[in-house]
């Protein structure tokens, strides 16, 4: 016998999950009322996941401590996040081995520019490891958790494993210290090479939970929380890194990065970003996602 989610019980699963109680034990109320599971765990994650992820981050650290936790637990996403200390308005920011300039930085989307992460001789190193290795951008295909040519996606990359060279690695640990996040919970470098009218469209750096293959993805290190693009080169016209929900453009300087993080893998966060095209000139860039849990 077929069941049919009412607008009703999606108002019922709103009301339950404001209230701060679990989506397990959401779930379980629906069972002992009657519900086929597969009817109720369907209709439980996608009304979590379009009404509470509507919820903006604002709103929800304002939230009681329950209601965060059942919001974060629909979604699938930690609580804790990668974050860069603002507190005190600082105009640098020690990583350790470097100091870090703080260009600018946004709340919503959460938004950090950075000068100077790298040094001129880490990113022509880093261009220089890169240069033999490249071949035409893939793109994790969510409907199987496999790659693919993305038409979106007009560059040559290729990744390095975790510290394989010492300028990757020298990065790798600056930034866990800059973000307070573990070197394992991140992927590989990626390098990319922009020729004049490459580009990347925008798009979502998180992985969709209503795709059929990202379960298989999110095994390796759980959802992606941030994002560090950092600029090897500066190509003479074009080529910036923009947020178009909130129309920034970051310009594309050597040694600088943009920082940005996502709690929960919904448009809300309003990440949808891009890289414009080149219009002059050739642009390299290194990008650095960071995981939920170790990546494998």
């Amino acid at each position: 016998m077929s069941q049919t989610v009412t607008p009703e019980l999606r108002r019922w699963i709103i009301e339950q999950a404001s209230a701060g109680f679990s989506p397990e034990s959401v779930l379980k109320a629906m069972l002992d009322a009657g519900w086929q599971q597969p009817v109720a765990e369907q209709a439980l994650e996608r009304t979590l996941l379009e009404h509470l992820g509507s919820v903006t981050p604002q709103q929800l650290a304002q939230a009681a401590p329950e209601v965060r936790e059942a919001v974060n637990a629909a979604l699938g996403v930690s609580a804790q996040m990668p974050h860069i200390d603002l507190s005190g308005s600082p105009r640098r920011i020690d990583a350790g081995d470097r100091w870090v300039d703080v260009i600018t930085h946004l709340n919503h989307p959460r938004v950090v520019v950075l000068g100077n992460l790298l040094s001129p001789e880490e990113c022509d190193a880093i261009i220089e490891s890169a240069k033999p290795r490249m071949a035409r951008s893939l793109t994790v295909q969510t409907t199987t958790g496999g790659e693919e040519m993305n038409p979106d996606r007009t560059s040559n990359g290729m990744f390095f494993a975790r510290g394989q060279t010492p300028e990757v690695s020298a990065v790798e640990a600056r930034i866990a210290r800059l973000v307070g996040w573990p070197v394992e919970n991140g992927e590989g470098v990626q390098v990319l090479h922009y020729r004049p009218g490459a580009e990347y469209k925008p798009h979502y750096d998180y992985f969709d939970p209503a795709e059929p293959g990202t379960p298989t993805i999110l095994k390796r290190g759980g959802q992606r929380v941030a994002t560090l693009v950092m600029c090897l080169n500066e190509p003479t016209r074009g080529g910036g890194t923009t947020f178009p929900d909130v129309g920034l453009e970051v310009a594309p300087v050597r040694g600088h990065a943009v920082f940005f993080s996502y709690d929960r893998p919904h448009p809300s966060t309003r990440t949808l970003h891009g890289g414009a095209p080149v219009l002059e000139g050739e642009k390299w860039v290194a990008t650095k996602w960071l995981r939920e849990r170790e990546f494998a």
